[in-house]
C-alpha cells in the first residue's frame, strides 16, 4: 500500500489542522467573553454550533457561565442544545443559577431548558443556593410533575 503524502503535503496538513484548532480555541473564547459579532457570523458559515471544549463545555454553556445573555439566546436560536451537559454533568441552566445570572437562566428558560436536567439540576440549584425568585421562576416556567 503506498501513501499519497508527500512531505510537503503532510506538513500543509499540519498547517491546517493547527489553524482549525486555532480557531475553535478562539471561538471558544469569544463564547467566554461575549463577542457576538466574532462568534455569530463563523456560525452562520458553518461552523458547529455544538462545538465543546476539552471538559465537554459548548459555546452554549460557556457563554451562560459568564453571563452573556443575548449570546445565549442567539446560540439557542441557531440550534445550541440548552441542555447539553459538559463532563461533569451540569446544565447551562445549573451554572446561571449558580452565577446569579438570572438574565441568563431566563434566556435559557426561553429557549425551553430542562430545569431538571444536570446535576444539580437547576431546579436544585435555585433552592441549594436560595435563589427564592430563579426557584419561583422555574416553577412558573416549568412546574414539578
Amino acid at each position: 500500500m503506498t501513501s499519497d503524502a508527500t512531505p510537503s503535503s503532510a506538513a500543509e496538513n499540519a498547517d491546517q489542522d493547527e489553524q482549525v484548532l486555532e480557531l475553535a480555541r478562539a471561538m471558544l473564547d469569544d463564547a467566554r467573553e461575549g463577542r457576538a459579532q466574532r462568534l455569530l457570523p463563523l456560525l452562520d458559515q458553518g461552523a458547529p454550533v455544538g462545538m465543546r471544549d476539552a471538559h465537554g463545555n459548548t459555546l452554549l454553556m460557556l457563554a451562560a457561565y459568564h453571563g452573556h445573555a443575548e449570546l445565549v439566546a442567539e446560540l439557542a436560536a441557531r440550534g445550541a442544545d440548552v441542555d447539553q451537559l459538559n463532563d461533569r454533568q451540569q446544565s447551562p441552566l445549573a451554572g446561571a443559577v449558580f452565577k446569579g445570572f438570572d438574565d441568563v437562566a431566563r434566556a435559557l428558560l426561553e429557549a425551553g431548558a430542562d430545569p431538571d436536567a444536570g446535576t444539580p439540576s437547576g431546579r436544585d440549584s435555585a433552592v441549594f443556593f436560595g435563589r427564592e425568585e430563579m426557584g419561583q421562576l422555574i416553577e412558573q416556567r416549568a412546574p414539578r410533575g
